[in-house]
């Protein structure tokens, strides 16, 4: 069954206007924080909403899971307080539901509506124009550094004979060492470059 689109390669949930988007989102999460400390069957509400809204808009299964996958990990984290507190299981579960709702909506909501988009709502919301500006470059620069990521691997692939995972995960800590210093380094030029050119 393929998605109802609107116009090509987009669903319905992307002509929705990005202000109407946001404050949905901003209500089911405020909605899923707010819920008991135990939410039982309260969870069900923001999980159907999301749930109708998902199966309608069908977006990109693997794409959505990937980007989940990387939010699990932090999620995850929490269920480490179960090991020195066992008798905190219950709540422990409950945030994971309520994190894990909370992060599908966000994520529909950056599938749906171009970055540009919520920026454009953000600023008409007065949000302080610096913190605008450091989210616009943040995302400016995210391709930038998945390619320096990719040079420095294709960089250390080549100067390797052995492979296997072990080697992966043993050189994986240095390659996110070089890439946070390249980074730093990267973003110091640049600072410099647009006060040259009289950014404020």
């Amino acid at each position: 069954m393929q998605a109802r689109t609107t116009f090509e390669g987009q669903t319905w949930l992307h002509r929705v206007r990005a202000g109407l988007k946001l404050a949905v989102t901003l209500a089911v999460v405020l909605f899923t924080v707010m819920l008991p400390r135990r939410p039982h069957l309260a969870a069900l509400v923001p999980l159907s909403f999301l749930l109708i809204v998902w199966l309608s808009a069908r977006p990109p299964l693997r794409l959505m899971l990937k980007r989940l996958l990387v939010a699990e990990f932090f999620i995850l984290g929490l269920a480490l307080l179960t090991v020195f507190n066992p008798a905190a299981a219950p709540l422990v579960a409950a945030a994971l539901i309520k994190s894990n709702l909370c992060v599908i909506a966000l994520l529909l909501l950056t599938w749906s509506t171009p970055f540009l988009e919520i920026l454009h709502v953000l600023r008409r919301l007065g949000l302080p124009e610096v913190m605008l500006s450091t989210l616009a470059l943040m995302v400016r620069y995210l391709p930038v550094l998945r390619e320096e990521s990719r040079r420095m691997q294709r960089a250390r692939a080549s100067r390797t004979f052995s492979s296997g995972r072990r080697l992966a995960w043993r050189s994986l800590g240095n390659i996110i060492g070089q890439l946070f210093v390249r980074s730093a380094d990267r973003a110091e030029r640049i600072y410099l470059a647009m006060c040259a050119r009289g950014w404020k």
